[in-house]
């Protein structure tokens, strides 16, 4: 399969079209390993893109303000725009494991059971390691054992 960054560099993520399925077409072939890799290769750069704008802006904006309220004010941006990156951060090691399950053709088959998580599924969330039937019962069991 190629992997071919220089071609994610055109793509981002608003550009993408979703992967249209052809009649008798096999599940996860050449052309929809490529297509998902390249949908990830574009979301994990805009991810980085917004790391490098956060840092950016932090060494940019970052004052030391006389007045307390102005101080706490920033901090608090600063905080809440921290928290966001390490979500985006954990998002990020995510993308790259899944973008390893493409290498290896073991992308878009449920964890739990095996069975094919499906194209719509993967394209409303690339990362999906379960199937829709599994991803329920997971959820039930954390409501259950959670609260």
């Amino acid at each position: 399969m190629p992997n071919s960054s220089a071609q994610a560099e055109s793509y981002t993520l608003r550009t993408f079209a979703p992967y249209k399925e052809k009649k008798g077409e096999e599940y996860m072939n050449e052309k929809q390993l490529e297509h998902f890799q390249q949908l990830l290769l574009a979301w994990r750069r805009e991810l980085m893109e917004e790391v490098d704008r956060t840092m950016s802006h932090m060494k940019d904006e970052a004052a030391n303000f006389p007045d307390p309220a102005d101080r706490a004010s920033q901090e608090e941006e600063f905080s809440l725009e921290l928290r966001t990156r390490d979500r985006e951060r954990k998002l990020i090691r995510k993308i790259d494991s899944t973008l390893e399950l493409i290498e290896n053709e073991d992308y878009g088959f449920c964890d739990a059971c095996g069975v094919e998580i499906g194209i719509r599924r993967l394209e409303a969330r690339p990362t999906a390691t379960l199937c829709v039937d599994c991803k329920t019962l997971a959820e039930i069991k954390e409501k259950q054992v959670g609260g």
